[in-house]
């Protein structure tokens, strides 16, 4: 769609207003909604202002003007608004010069496309991600300076298999890691998995399937590939609709990566590919039917991994997921099939559908963040031909110690992330895909994030010490 397609649809669909949406450094969706009177074609291609100093990460509060650029290719009509609203992603730029923002994430996005573009590798990249999910009835914590805890409860899960309930227990639940795949009762929520998927429909999103997961109240929905900057804006308004459908029904969504102990966390597998002129540069004669680009953009992601967990895995709690010993992708590996690296090769029988998988980002990621980083350390691989090293297909998980103690890992908390990317982000900066400033921006964002966690007493150091 474009703007004239735009304000044709406002005319036809009697709509209200627009709502102005864009992403901050963290990830989280941001709006601002304007009257359907005033969109017009000066608006769609002049851009809205707005006052950036409110946005954690970004301007000053003497130098804050900054301005929204509506992408009309992105536009869907809202389905959880009560009056009749587009809305409209958008990227970010300087309104004195006309030029991308650098710290905006869905600028960053544009700009690792236009990279791979002019580097002459390939045309286009495409992502499908996994998001996976988990859906509570209830949900309290507290940060005070005197109580630091949280609960959370859902009718479903494994702990309540001898609540007393006024109408009765049914004892139909999922177990411990015994989520994936029973059908309903055991599974019960079916139904709205199914709206959320039905809704993501409407939006004109490409899905595929939906079901539970291993954990207890986890799910995930599928979305079909897409490229670059779109699949992010996909996987915003993934986020979206799953969060408002799991309201509506009464219930809470997190794409906290480890929201419960003792079960499974919350992964978000990143497929990858690389097209060129028409043909999918992924597909060959070598390991798993890889090409040499694919098997050097696997060197490139095993390479850089630590500096990428910054954005892969963004927040303390993601390292509570990404723990070595368990069902987590921590090791600095590849394999066709073998799901105990950090790096897989789906098996499929069609070239077209040879990619490469990475296993070790979660949904606290920036999407737009995320997807670049890891193009950007693959395309370095594949120029610096950055060879992966002989492919692990065993089960890394069942591997004696000796062996085991021979793999690299990726990080062990964020802390040791943001000290990775201080040490490694050259290749981030090829083409200014990022810049420096953001980069450092980013990372003053997350130290915050840091030290909050590090300087909180938790629950459970009053259990192994007050006694002391």
């Amino acid at each position: 769609m474009d703007n004239k397609g735009v304000l044709k649809l406002i005319k036809d669909e009697d709509i209200e207003y627009v709502d102005v949406r864009f992403t901050d450094p963290r990830g989280k969706l941001q709006h601002v909604t304007v009257v359907a009177d005033l969109v017009d074609e000066d608006f769609l291609e002049e851009g809205f202002m707005f006052d950036g100093s409110s946005i954690a990460g970004w301007k000053s509060i003497e130098n804050s003007d900054m301005k929204l650029m509506l992408d009309p290719a992105s536009a869907y009509i809202d389905p959880f608004y009560a009056e009749k609203t587009l809305a409209v992603h958008c990227s970010i730029v300087e309104p004195d010069t006309g030029e991308a923002y650098n710290r905006d994430p869905r600028g960053t996005a544009e700009k690792a496309e236009a990279y791979l573009k002019a580097s002459g590798i390939g045309d286009v990249s495409y992502f499908g991600p996994e998001a996976e999910f988990f859906l509570f009835d209830d949900v309290r914590f507290s940060v005070e300076m005197n109580k630091v805890s949280f609960e959370v409860d859902a009718g479903d899960a494994s702990w309540n298999t001898d609540t007393n309930y006024e109408m009765g227990n049914m004892g139909h639940r999922p177990g411990i890691k015994g989520g994936y795949f029973p059908v309903n009762p055991i599974d019960d929520a079916q139904d709205i998995r199914s709206e959320m998927l039905s809704t993501m429909k409407r939006l004109g999103m490409k899905v595929d399937k939906h079901h539970h997961e291993v954990a207890s109240c986890q799910h995930e929905l599928g979305l079909i590939f897409g490229s670059l900057t779109h699949q992010a804006d996909e996987l915003q308004k993934y986020k979206y609709v799953i969060h408002n459908v799991a309201h509506a029904y009464g219930k809470t969504a997190t794409f906290m990566p480890k929201p419960i102990s003792g079960d499974n966390g919350t992964g978000m597998h990143v497929n990858m590919s690389i097209w060129k002129d028409g043909k999918p540069l992924f597909a060959g004669d070598k390991y798993a039917d890889l090409s040499d680009e694919a098997l050097w953009f696997i060197g490139g992601i095993l390479k850089h991994a630590k500096s990428l967990n910054a954005f892969t895995n963004p927040s303390t709690n993601s390292y509570k997921r990404l723990i070595p010993g368990f069902e987590a992708p921590v090791l600095r590996a590849y394999s066709a099939r073998n799901r105990s690296g950090c790096v897989r090769i789906p098996w499929t029988e069609s070239p077209k559908a040879k990619r490469v998988e990475a296993r070790f980002p979660d949904p606290a990621a920036n999407p737009y963040l995320c997807f670049s980083a890891l193009l950007m350390a693959g395309l370095d691989g594949i120029k610096n031909k950055i060879d992966p090293g002989a492919a692990s297909d065993k089960d890394l998980y069942d591997l004696p110690p000796e062996e085991l103690a021979g793999i690299p890992t990726v990080c062990a908390s964020l802390r040791e992330a943001l000290d990775e990317l201080e040490a490694d982000h050259d290749y981030l900066l090829a083409g200014d895909v990022f810049t420096k400033d953001q980069i450092e921006g980013y990372m003053d964002l997350k130290w915050e994030e840091v030290y909050a966690y590090e300087h909180t007493p938790h629950p459970v150091e009053y259990k192994l010490y007050y006694s002391c």
